[in-house]
């Protein structure tokens, strides 16, 4: 007869929803139409876009400018 591994958790075992972090990670794959980020998250993101779009725009700005068809061709 072989002997069965030991588990070192209850985790995979419990059926209902405790507060436990696997537990939540499974519900909120089950339901991702009840999931909406914090307030606070969703504003710091904002925040960041906003600073990004600002350094982007920068350095558009600081950019020399390059001239794509340049007018004195000279090939006719």
């Amino acid at each position: 007869m072989t002997r069965r591994k030991k588990t070192r958790s209850l985790a995979d075992k419990v059926t209902l929803r405790t507060g436990k972090r696997k537990d939540f990670k499974k519900w909120r794959h089950e339901n991702p139409d009840q999931v909406t980020s914090s307030r606070r998250f969703t504003e710091k993101k904002r925040q960041q876009r906003k600073l990004q779009a600002a350094r982007k725009l920068a350095r558009q700005q600081q950019a020399p400018g390059i001239q794509v068809h340049p007018e004195s061709g000279g090939d006719d």
